[in-house]
């Protein structure tokens, strides 16, 4: 049964998406090869592979860690998700309440169990196995934030998807960031055309750009990063970030383009695993802040580089008093450039 959350609180981020276990197995014999255009994960087949160690990371998942990320920022952050009800949904509650993210939202079902994901970690890099089970996704009433955040559901979420199009026509107030999940990606813009005129702010890289685009422009392949941005924007979303790994971040709102260089890394990166969600998720927090589309690129960056400094997704999301520090200390060089 949904819980309904007290009218009166105003909230300032509500992240809309499934949580997950990880389970990191750190592997110790691996190699990577090129193959189809891309990095393979080897290891020799039939074969007893050494790791290690293995750590269990809970709460987490796209949305999640947006969630818990806004929230160490200062914001009233809260979820919508669904958990199983065993011990494994319990943990999730328990950490996202350490973290003080409202879980009224949250729906514990005895249909499913709880997502549980495999991370096979390797050179601070991951390759994650999956498995999203396909909850009766219902959007509860929140009231009138002022964001929801969403990314990342299964593939039987179509119809939940309408529901949130639904709410947000109904409430012009709030505004919504879309980080899109792999599954949304599959699902392709014709059947999420909806959703993506519906989003104020749009995040993803510069592959999964071309990705997206390609079923609908022919020249997205070869196109420059200043061209997808403006691509991505004719399908609907007013603001639009792509990342580009060590390139750096642009943005994009109609009439100005930013670019910022990669905030430089304090260590050697131990975990690439949410460095995307805490970049998108503070970006977010930033313009939930009060701050204008070039503050909120400076800010962005700073949670990317200090969460891959350590294992999983969250223990790495700064505060704001924290993020506030490093950008006092940033580097002379470290600030959005306007781009032609």
């Amino acid at each position: 049964m949904l819980k309904i959350f007290t009218k009166n609180r105003k909230l300032d981020f509500v992240a809309i998406g499934d949580i997950v276990i990880d389970n990191f197995i750190e592997l110790k014999e691996a190699q990577v090869h090129q193959g189809d255009g891309r990095e393979k994960l080897c290891m020799n087949f039939a074969d007893k592979i050494p790791y290690k160690k293995m750590t269990e990371i809970s709460a987490v998942g796209n949305s999640p860690n947006a969630a818990v990320s806004a929230s160490r920022l200062g914001l009233k952050s809260a979820l919508i998700t669904y958990i199983g009800e065993d011990s494994n949904g319990k943990k999730c509650l328990e950490s996202l309440k350490k973290d003080q993210v409202i879980t009224d939202f949250i729906t514990a079902t005895d249909k499913h169990d709880t997502n549980y994901h495999f991370v096979l970690s390797f050179q601070a890099d991951r390759t994650i196995l999956v498995k999203h089970a396909e909850f009766d996704y219902k959007m509860p009433d929140i009231g009138s934030p002022k964001w929801v955040y969403l990314s990342s559901l299964a593939e039987n979420s179509l119809p939940f998807h309408q529901e949130i199009v639904k709410y947000l026509k109904s409430h012009p107030e709030t505004k919504m960031a879309f980080q899109p999940g792999t599954f949304q990606m599959n699902l392709g813009y014709k059947k999420m055309k909806e959703v993506y005129e519906s989003a104020e702010l749009f995040f993803c890289n510069k592959e999964e750009a071309k990705r997206i685009l390609k079923p609908v422009r022919d020249d997205a392949e070869n196109a420059e990063i200043k061209d997808l941005m403006k691509m991505l924007r004719e399908l609907g979303p007013k603001i639009i970030v792509i990342t580009d790994g060590p390139e750096g971040a642009y943005t994009y709102d109609g009439n100005d383009m930013f670019h910022i260089p990669m905030y430089p890394d304090q260590k050697t990166p131990y975990d690439r695993t949410g460095a995307g969600d805490a970049f998108s998720s503070t970006f977010t927090s930033a313009l939930a802040s009060g701050k204008k589309i070039d503050e909120a690129l400076m800010w962005a960056p700073i949670n990317s580089m200090s969460v891959v400094q350590y294992l999983g997704a969250q223990e790495g999301l700064l505060s704001r008093k924290a993020l506030e520090d490093f950008l006092k200390n940033a580097p002379e060089n470290y600030k959005p450039t306007k781009i032609n």
